[in-house]
Protein backbone atom coordinates (compact mmCIF):
# COMPACT_ATOMS: atom_id res chain seq x y z
CA UNK A 1 0.00 0.00 0.00
CA UNK A 2 1.12 3.54 -0.71
CA UNK A 3 1.59 5.92 2.20
CA UNK A 4 -1.63 7.73 1.24
CA UNK A 5 -3.64 4.47 1.13
CA UNK A 6 -2.22 3.52 4.54
CA UNK A 7 -3.48 6.85 5.92
CA UNK A 8 -6.99 6.17 4.55
CA UNK A 9 -6.98 2.63 5.95
CA UNK A 10 -6.05 3.90 9.40
CA UNK A 11 -8.56 6.75 9.29
CA UNK A 12 -11.32 4.27 8.43
CA UNK A 13 -10.46 2.01 11.38
CA UNK A 14 -10.42 5.01 13.70
CA UNK A 15 -13.89 6.02 12.53
CA UNK A 16 -15.13 2.52 13.28
CA UNK A 17 -13.47 2.67 16.69
CA UNK A 18 -15.16 6.00 17.47
CA UNK A 19 -18.56 4.52 16.58
CA UNK A 20 -17.98 1.41 18.73
CA UNK A 21 -16.85 3.41 21.77
CA UNK A 22 -19.86 5.72 21.46
CA UNK A 23 -22.14 2.67 21.58
CA UNK A 24 -20.37 0.88 24.43
CA UNK A 25 -19.58 3.94 26.55
CA UNK A 26 -22.25 6.55 25.69
CA UNK A 27 -21.34 8.79 28.63
CA UNK A 28 -17.63 8.80 27.88
CA UNK A 29 -15.38 10.64 25.42
CA UNK A 30 -12.68 8.83 23.46
CA UNK A 31 -9.34 10.58 22.96
CA UNK A 32 -7.07 9.43 20.12
CA UNK A 33 -3.90 10.64 21.79
CA UNK A 34 -0.76 9.87 19.79
CA UNK A 35 0.99 7.40 17.51
CA UNK A 36 2.96 4.59 19.07
CA UNK A 37 4.65 1.67 17.28
CA UNK A 38 2.47 0.70 14.28
CA UNK A 39 -0.63 2.15 15.90
CA UNK A 40 -2.20 4.84 18.04
CA UNK A 41 -2.67 5.10 21.77
CA UNK A 42 -6.26 5.87 22.84
CA UNK A 43 -7.96 6.43 26.17
CA UNK A 44 -11.23 7.58 27.71
CA UNK A 45 -11.29 11.00 29.33
CA UNK A 46 -12.73 9.95 32.69
CA UNK A 47 -12.39 6.17 32.98
CA UNK A 48 -9.75 3.46 33.09
CA UNK A 49 -10.35 0.54 30.76
CA UNK A 50 -9.92 -3.06 31.86
CA UNK A 51 -8.49 -5.79 29.64
CA UNK A 52 -11.98 -7.30 29.38
CA UNK A 53 -13.46 -3.98 28.20
CA UNK A 54 -10.72 -3.54 25.60
CA UNK A 55 -11.40 -7.04 24.29
CA UNK A 56 -15.09 -6.15 24.07
CA UNK A 57 -14.25 -3.04 22.02
CA UNK A 58 -12.07 -5.17 19.71
CA UNK A 59 -14.87 -7.73 19.21
CA UNK A 60 -17.40 -5.02 18.32
CA UNK A 61 -14.93 -3.38 15.93
CA UNK A 62 -14.34 -6.77 14.29
CA UNK A 63 -18.11 -7.21 13.86
CA UNK A 64 -18.30 -3.79 12.21
CA UNK A 65 -15.58 -4.82 9.75
CA UNK A 66 -17.24 -8.16 8.96
CA UNK A 67 -20.58 -6.43 8.34
CA UNK A 68 -18.89 -4.52 5.48
CA UNK A 69 -20.57 -1.28 6.49
CA UNK A 70 -20.59 1.65 4.12
CA UNK A 71 -18.52 4.60 5.33
CA UNK A 72 -20.15 7.82 4.22
CA UNK A 73 -17.94 10.85 3.71
CA UNK A 74 -17.86 13.98 1.62
CA UNK A 75 -15.21 16.67 1.23
CA UNK A 76 -15.85 20.10 2.67
CA UNK A 77 -14.67 23.41 1.27
CA UNK A 78 -11.93 23.55 3.91
CA UNK A 79 -10.59 20.15 2.69
CA UNK A 80 -11.82 18.34 5.79
CA UNK A 81 -14.05 15.30 5.32
CA UNK A 82 -17.52 15.12 6.82
CA UNK A 83 -18.11 11.49 7.84
CA UNK A 84 -21.11 9.60 9.18
CA UNK A 85 -20.69 6.52 11.40
CA UNK A 86 -23.93 5.10 12.78
CA UNK A 87 -25.55 8.56 12.62
CA UNK A 88 -22.57 10.18 14.35
CA UNK A 89 -21.12 13.11 12.38
CA UNK A 90 -17.33 13.38 12.57
CA UNK A 91 -14.97 15.68 10.68
CA UNK A 92 -11.62 14.16 9.72
CA UNK A 93 -8.44 15.40 8.07
CA UNK A 94 -7.97 12.15 6.11
CA UNK A 95 -10.55 10.69 3.73
CA UNK A 96 -11.71 7.19 4.77
CA UNK A 97 -12.20 4.19 2.50
CA UNK A 98 -15.69 3.50 1.14
CA UNK A 99 -16.50 0.34 3.13
CA UNK A 100 -15.39 -1.37 6.32
CA UNK A 101 -14.99 -4.87 4.87
CA UNK A 102 -11.42 -4.28 3.69
CA UNK A 103 -10.18 -3.39 7.20
CA UNK A 104 -9.52 -6.92 8.41
CA UNK A 105 -6.01 -6.36 9.75
CA UNK A 106 -5.87 -4.68 13.17
CA UNK A 107 -5.51 -5.52 16.84
CA UNK A 108 -6.35 -3.84 20.15
CA UNK A 109 -3.84 -4.12 23.00
CA UNK A 110 -4.73 -3.25 26.58
CA UNK A 111 -2.21 -0.57 27.61
CA UNK A 112 -3.38 1.02 30.88
CA UNK A 113 -4.98 3.43 31.34
CA UNK A 114 -6.14 3.01 27.74
CA UNK A 115 -5.28 0.82 24.77
CA UNK A 116 -3.30 0.74 21.54
CA UNK A 117 -4.99 0.19 18.19
CA UNK A 118 -2.37 -1.59 16.09
CA UNK A 119 -2.47 -1.20 12.31
CA UNK A 120 -0.80 -3.39 9.68
CA UNK A 121 2.96 -3.07 9.51
CA UNK A 122 3.87 -0.28 7.08
CA UNK A 123 6.23 -2.61 5.18
CA UNK A 124 3.87 -5.62 5.26
CA UNK A 125 0.26 -4.57 4.74
CA UNK A 126 -1.22 -7.96 5.69
CA UNK A 127 0.64 -8.42 8.97
CA UNK A 128 0.33 -7.08 12.50
CA UNK A 129 3.79 -6.85 14.04
CA UNK A 130 4.39 -8.70 17.33
CA UNK A 131 3.64 -6.38 20.22
CA UNK A 132 6.54 -5.52 22.50
CA UNK A 133 5.51 -2.99 25.17
CA UNK A 134 7.23 0.31 24.22
CA UNK A 135 7.94 1.30 27.81
CA UNK A 136 10.54 4.00 27.14
CA UNK A 137 8.66 5.50 24.20
CA UNK A 138 5.42 5.50 26.17
CA UNK A 139 7.13 7.15 29.14
CA UNK A 140 8.49 9.88 26.85
CA UNK A 141 5.02 10.56 25.44
CA UNK A 142 3.54 10.60 28.95
CA UNK A 143 6.17 13.01 30.22
CA UNK A 144 5.46 15.45 27.38
CA UNK A 145 1.71 15.10 27.93
CA UNK A 146 2.02 15.93 31.63
CA UNK A 147 4.13 18.97 30.78
CA UNK A 148 1.53 20.24 28.31
CA UNK A 149 -1.28 19.65 30.81
CA UNK A 150 0.62 21.60 33.47
CA UNK A 151 0.78 24.50 31.00
CA UNK A 152 -2.95 24.05 30.23
CA UNK A 153 -2.09 23.31 26.60
CA UNK A 154 -3.73 20.27 25.04
CA UNK A 155 -4.88 21.28 21.58
CA UNK A 156 -3.73 23.46 18.70
CA UNK A 157 -6.30 26.13 19.52
CA UNK A 158 -4.62 26.72 22.89
CA UNK A 159 -1.33 27.63 21.21
CA UNK A 160 -3.13 29.72 18.58
CA UNK A 161 -4.80 31.76 21.34
CA UNK A 162 -1.40 32.60 22.86
CA UNK A 163 -0.05 33.68 19.47
CA UNK A 164 -3.16 35.78 18.82
CA UNK A 165 -2.57 37.48 22.18
CA UNK A 166 0.93 38.45 20.96
CA UNK A 167 2.56 36.25 23.59
CA UNK A 168 4.39 33.88 21.24
CA UNK A 169 7.69 34.73 22.92
CA UNK A 170 6.39 32.93 26.02
CA UNK A 171 5.86 29.78 23.94
CA UNK A 172 9.36 29.99 22.51
CA UNK A 173 10.97 30.51 25.93
CA UNK A 174 9.04 27.64 27.53
CA UNK A 175 9.70 25.13 24.76
CA UNK A 176 13.38 26.02 24.40
CA UNK A 177 13.88 25.94 28.17
CA UNK A 178 12.45 22.42 28.29
CA UNK A 179 14.87 21.30 25.55
CA UNK A 180 17.85 22.81 27.32
CA UNK A 181 16.82 21.25 30.62
CA UNK A 182 16.47 17.79 29.05
CA UNK A 183 19.77 18.03 27.14
CA UNK A 184 21.56 19.19 30.28
CA UNK A 185 20.04 16.29 32.23
CA UNK A 186 21.27 13.79 29.61
CA UNK A 187 24.77 15.30 29.73
CA UNK A 188 24.73 14.98 33.53
CA UNK A 189 23.79 11.29 33.29
CA UNK A 190 26.67 10.66 30.90
CA UNK A 191 29.08 12.53 33.17
CA UNK A 192 28.01 10.42 36.14
CA UNK A 193 28.89 7.29 34.12
CA UNK A 194 32.09 8.75 32.62
CA UNK A 195 34.31 6.03 34.12
CA UNK A 196 32.57 3.47 31.92
CA UNK A 197 30.95 5.30 29.00
CA UNK A 198 33.34 6.06 26.12
CA UNK A 199 30.91 6.11 23.17
CA UNK A 200 27.64 8.04 22.77
CA UNK A 201 25.41 6.62 20.01
CA UNK A 202 22.60 8.82 18.64
CA UNK A 203 19.86 7.69 16.27
CA UNK A 204 16.37 8.69 15.20
CA UNK A 205 14.18 9.00 12.11
CA UNK A 206 14.57 11.58 9.36
CA UNK A 207 14.22 15.26 10.29
CA UNK A 208 14.26 14.66 14.03
CA UNK A 209 16.90 17.32 14.61
CA UNK A 210 19.64 14.82 15.48
CA UNK A 211 22.46 17.04 14.20
CA UNK A 212 21.50 20.05 16.32
CA UNK A 213 20.79 17.81 19.30
CA UNK A 214 24.28 16.28 19.01
CA UNK A 215 25.83 19.76 18.88
CA UNK A 216 23.88 21.01 21.90
CA UNK A 217 24.65 17.83 23.85
CA UNK A 218 28.33 18.29 23.02
CA UNK A 219 28.18 21.80 24.46
CA UNK A 220 26.65 20.52 27.70
CA UNK A 221 29.25 17.75 27.89
CA UNK A 222 31.98 20.37 27.62
CA UNK A 223 30.35 22.31 30.45
CA UNK A 224 30.73 19.12 32.51
CA UNK A 225 34.41 18.82 31.67
CA UNK A 226 34.18 16.19 28.92
CA UNK A 227 35.53 16.72 25.41
CA UNK A 228 33.25 15.20 22.75
CA UNK A 229 34.81 13.89 19.54
CA UNK A 230 32.54 13.24 16.55
CA UNK A 231 32.84 10.02 14.54
CA UNK A 232 30.65 9.73 11.44
CA UNK A 233 29.24 6.34 10.45
CA UNK A 234 28.95 7.66 6.88
CA UNK A 235 32.71 7.35 6.51
CA UNK A 236 32.47 3.59 7.07
CA UNK A 237 30.42 2.89 3.94
CA UNK A 238 31.68 0.09 1.74
CA UNK A 239 32.69 0.90 -1.82
CA UNK A 240 29.88 0.88 -4.38
CA UNK A 241 30.68 -2.59 -5.78
CA UNK A 242 30.50 -4.07 -2.26
CA UNK A 243 27.23 -2.33 -1.33
CA UNK A 244 24.24 -4.72 -1.03
CA UNK A 245 21.29 -4.35 -3.38
CA UNK A 246 17.62 -3.99 -2.43
CA UNK A 247 14.67 -5.92 -3.89
CA UNK A 248 14.65 -3.56 -6.91
CA UNK A 249 18.31 -4.09 -7.67
CA UNK A 250 19.29 -0.64 -6.39
CA UNK A 251 22.10 0.11 -3.95
CA UNK A 252 20.69 -0.28 -0.43
CA UNK A 253 22.56 2.42 1.47
CA UNK A 254 20.17 2.04 4.42
CA UNK A 255 21.24 -1.55 5.02
CA UNK A 256 23.46 -2.24 8.01
CA UNK A 257 25.55 -4.40 5.67
CA UNK A 258 26.40 -1.30 3.61
CA UNK A 259 28.86 -0.40 6.41
CA UNK A 260 32.30 -1.90 6.97
CA UNK A 261 31.32 -3.34 10.35
CA UNK A 262 34.59 -5.18 11.13
CA UNK A 263 36.63 -2.01 10.51
CA UNK A 264 34.25 0.09 12.62
CA UNK A 265 34.43 -2.38 15.52
CA UNK A 266 38.22 -2.55 15.30
CA UNK A 267 38.53 1.26 15.33
CA UNK A 268 36.12 1.76 18.25
CA UNK A 269 37.82 -0.88 20.36
CA UNK A 270 41.24 0.56 19.58
CA UNK A 271 40.18 4.13 20.37
CA UNK A 272 38.69 3.06 23.70
CA UNK A 273 42.02 1.42 24.58
CA UNK A 274 43.82 4.69 23.84
CA UNK A 275 45.39 3.49 20.59
CA UNK A 276 45.88 5.55 17.41
CA UNK A 277 43.75 4.76 14.35
CA UNK A 278 43.33 6.17 10.87
CA UNK A 279 39.58 6.45 10.29
CA UNK A 280 38.38 6.43 6.68
CA UNK A 281 37.02 9.42 4.79
CA UNK A 282 34.37 8.36 2.28
CA UNK A 283 34.12 10.17 -1.04
CA UNK A 284 30.43 10.07 -1.99
CA UNK A 285 31.09 11.42 -5.48
CA UNK A 286 33.20 8.46 -6.61
CA UNK A 287 31.75 5.98 -4.10
CA UNK A 288 35.16 5.06 -2.67
CA UNK A 289 37.25 5.84 0.38
CA UNK A 290 39.80 8.61 0.02
CA UNK A 291 43.41 7.38 -0.12
CA UNK A 292 44.24 9.21 3.11
CA UNK A 293 42.11 8.95 6.23
CA UNK A 294 41.97 10.92 9.49
CA UNK A 295 44.25 10.13 12.41
CA UNK A 296 42.41 9.83 15.72
CA UNK A 297 43.35 9.23 19.33
CA UNK A 298 40.96 9.30 22.31
CA UNK A 299 42.29 10.99 25.46
CA UNK A 300 40.92 10.06 28.92
CA UNK A 301 38.69 13.17 29.09
CA UNK A 302 37.39 12.71 25.52
CA UNK A 303 34.25 10.81 24.54
CA UNK A 304 33.15 9.64 21.10
CA UNK A 305 29.84 10.92 19.68
CA UNK A 306 28.50 8.68 16.89
CA UNK A 307 25.34 9.62 14.97
CA UNK A 308 23.58 7.49 12.34
CA UNK A 309 20.50 5.48 11.48
CA UNK A 310 22.05 2.24 12.79
CA UNK A 311 23.47 3.70 16.00
CA UNK A 312 21.02 1.82 18.25
CA UNK A 313 21.24 -1.50 16.42
CA UNK A 314 22.96 -4.06 18.73
CA UNK A 315 24.60 -5.62 15.65
CA UNK A 316 26.48 -2.41 14.82
CA UNK A 317 29.37 -3.17 17.20
CA UNK A 318 28.44 -6.39 19.04
CA UNK A 319 31.99 -6.80 20.36
CA UNK A 320 31.82 -3.54 22.32
CA UNK A 321 30.94 -3.74 26.02
CA UNK A 322 27.38 -2.37 26.43
CA UNK A 323 28.47 -0.54 29.59
CA UNK A 324 30.86 1.52 27.48
CA UNK A 325 28.01 2.83 25.32
CA UNK A 326 25.31 5.40 26.03
CA UNK A 327 22.49 5.23 23.47
CA UNK A 328 20.11 8.11 22.70
CA UNK A 329 16.96 8.04 20.57
CA UNK A 330 15.85 11.40 19.14
CA UNK A 331 12.44 11.95 17.54
CA UNK A 332 9.90 14.75 17.07
CA UNK A 333 7.01 13.37 19.15
CA UNK A 334 4.52 16.17 18.52
CA UNK A 335 1.53 15.92 20.90
CA UNK A 336 -0.73 18.90 20.31
CA UNK A 337 -3.84 17.54 18.62
CA UNK A 338 -6.53 19.36 16.63
CA UNK A 339 -9.26 17.76 18.75
CA UNK A 340 -9.97 14.46 20.49
CA UNK A 341 -10.48 12.60 17.21
CA UNK A 342 -7.92 14.29 14.96
CA UNK A 343 -4.35 13.93 16.10
CA UNK A 344 -1.35 15.55 14.44
CA UNK A 345 0.81 12.75 13.07
CA UNK A 346 4.44 12.85 14.18
CA UNK A 347 5.30 11.60 10.69
CA UNK A 348 3.57 14.61 9.13
CA UNK A 349 5.52 16.96 11.39
CA UNK A 350 8.81 15.41 10.29
CA UNK A 351 7.77 15.50 6.64
CA UNK A 352 6.95 19.22 6.87
CA UNK A 353 10.32 19.81 8.53
CA UNK A 354 12.06 17.91 5.73
CA UNK A 355 10.21 19.73 2.92
CA UNK A 356 11.32 23.09 4.32
CA UNK A 357 14.90 21.97 5.05
CA UNK A 358 15.42 20.25 1.69
CA UNK A 359 14.35 23.38 -0.14
CA UNK A 360 16.29 25.77 2.09
CA UNK A 361 19.63 23.95 2.13
CA UNK A 362 19.61 21.32 -0.63
CA UNK A 363 17.74 23.10 -3.42
CA UNK A 364 15.25 20.22 -3.53
CA UNK A 365 11.73 21.01 -4.66
CA UNK A 366 8.82 19.67 -2.55
CA UNK A 367 7.73 17.21 -5.25
CA UNK A 368 11.07 15.42 -5.08
CA UNK A 369 11.00 15.35 -1.26
CA UNK A 370 7.51 13.83 -1.34
CA UNK A 371 8.63 11.30 -3.96
CA UNK A 372 11.49 10.16 -1.70
CA UNK A 373 9.40 9.98 1.47
CA UNK A 374 8.00 6.47 1.09
CA UNK A 375 11.51 5.08 0.65
CA UNK A 376 12.67 7.04 3.70
CA UNK A 377 9.78 5.62 5.71
CA UNK A 378 10.57 2.05 4.65
CA UNK A 379 14.13 2.51 5.83
CA UNK A 380 12.97 3.89 9.17
CA UNK A 381 10.59 1.00 9.73
CA UNK A 382 13.34 -1.50 8.99
CA UNK A 383 16.40 0.11 10.54
CA UNK A 384 15.39 2.61 13.23
CA UNK A 385 12.03 2.00 14.89
CA UNK A 386 12.71 -1.68 15.80
CA UNK A 387 15.65 -0.58 17.97
CA UNK A 388 14.28 2.54 19.66
CA UNK A 389 13.78 0.75 23.00
CA UNK A 390 17.53 -0.02 23.00
CA UNK A 391 18.10 3.60 23.98
CA UNK A 392 19.25 4.56 27.46
CA UNK A 393 17.30 7.79 27.10
CA UNK A 394 14.86 9.32 24.60
CA UNK A 395 14.78 12.98 23.64
CA UNK A 396 11.61 14.54 22.25
CA UNK A 397 12.79 17.18 19.77
CA UNK A 398 9.33 18.57 19.01
CA UNK A 399 8.50 22.17 19.85
CA UNK A 400 4.91 23.05 20.69
CA UNK A 401 4.94 26.08 18.37
CA UNK A 402 6.86 24.53 15.47
CA UNK A 403 4.05 24.07 12.94
CA UNK A 404 3.00 27.66 13.56
CA UNK A 405 6.58 28.70 12.75
CA UNK A 406 6.94 26.35 9.77
CA UNK A 407 3.57 27.15 8.19
CA UNK A 408 4.57 30.18 6.05
CA UNK A 409 7.62 28.34 4.67
CA UNK A 410 5.93 25.00 4.00
CA UNK A 411 2.69 26.52 2.71
CA UNK A 412 4.55 28.51 0.07
CA UNK A 413 6.20 25.33 -1.20
CA UNK A 414 3.18 23.03 -1.05
CA UNK A 415 0.90 25.45 -2.90
CA UNK A 416 3.20 25.11 -5.91
CA UNK A 417 2.32 21.42 -6.34
CA UNK A 418 -0.25 20.99 -9.10
CA UNK A 419 -3.06 18.39 -9.41
CA UNK A 420 -1.04 16.59 -12.09
CA UNK A 421 1.63 15.68 -9.54
CA UNK A 422 1.26 12.11 -8.16
CA UNK A 423 1.79 13.50 -4.65
CA UNK A 424 -0.87 16.21 -4.93
CA UNK A 425 -3.22 14.54 -2.41
CA UNK A 426 -0.49 14.40 0.22
CA UNK A 427 0.32 18.05 -0.44
CA UNK A 428 -3.34 19.00 -0.01
CA UNK A 429 -3.48 17.04 3.24
CA UNK A 430 -0.40 18.83 4.60
CA UNK A 431 -1.87 22.20 3.59
CA UNK A 432 -5.09 21.29 5.39
CA UNK A 433 -3.14 20.34 8.49
CA UNK A 434 -1.13 23.57 8.43
CA UNK A 435 -4.31 25.64 8.09
CA UNK A 436 -5.13 24.86 11.73
CA UNK A 437 -1.96 26.62 12.92
CA UNK A 438 -1.81 30.41 13.11
CA UNK A 439 1.49 31.62 11.62
CA UNK A 440 3.94 33.22 14.03
CA UNK A 441 6.98 35.47 13.89
CA UNK A 442 10.29 33.62 14.32
CA UNK A 443 12.58 36.64 14.54
CA UNK A 444 13.24 35.92 18.23
CA UNK A 445 13.85 32.19 17.73
CA UNK A 446 17.18 31.28 19.39
CA UNK A 447 20.03 30.54 17.01
CA UNK A 448 20.70 27.19 18.70
CA UNK A 449 17.07 26.05 18.43
CA UNK A 450 16.51 22.67 16.82
CA UNK A 451 14.05 24.40 14.51
CA UNK A 452 16.92 26.46 13.07
CA UNK A 453 18.17 23.22 11.50
CA UNK A 454 15.17 23.46 9.16
CA UNK A 455 14.50 27.20 8.92
CA UNK A 456 18.09 28.43 8.73
CA UNK A 457 20.14 30.79 10.84
CA UNK A 458 21.56 28.11 13.12
CA UNK A 459 24.64 28.90 15.16
CA UNK A 460 25.83 25.35 14.38
CA UNK A 461 27.17 23.88 11.16
CA UNK A 462 24.13 21.72 10.31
Amino acid sequence: MSDYTIRRYRQSLLLGLIGVVKKLFPDEQLKIAHSILDGVYCELHDSLLSAREVKNVEDHLQNWVHADQAIFSEPRKDHLYHCLIDDYAINTIYPPLERSGTLEYFKLIHFPPGFILLFPNANHSEMISPFVPPEKLSATFSETQRWLENLHLSQVQDVNAIIAARSSQDLICLAEALHEKKISSIADRIFEQRRNVRVILISGPSSSGKTTFAQRLSTQLRVNGLRPVALSLDNYFLSREETPLDANGQYDFDSLQALDLPLLAAHLNALIKGEDVETPIFDFVCGERSPVGKHMHLCPDEILVVEGIHALNPCLVPSLDRNQMFKIYVSALFQLNIDDYNRVSTTDVRLIRRIVRDNQFRGTDPERTLAQWESVRRGENSNIFPYQEEADVMFNSSLLYELNALRPYAEHLLISITPECPHYKVAVHLLTLLSFFHPMDISTLPFNSILREFLGGSTYDV
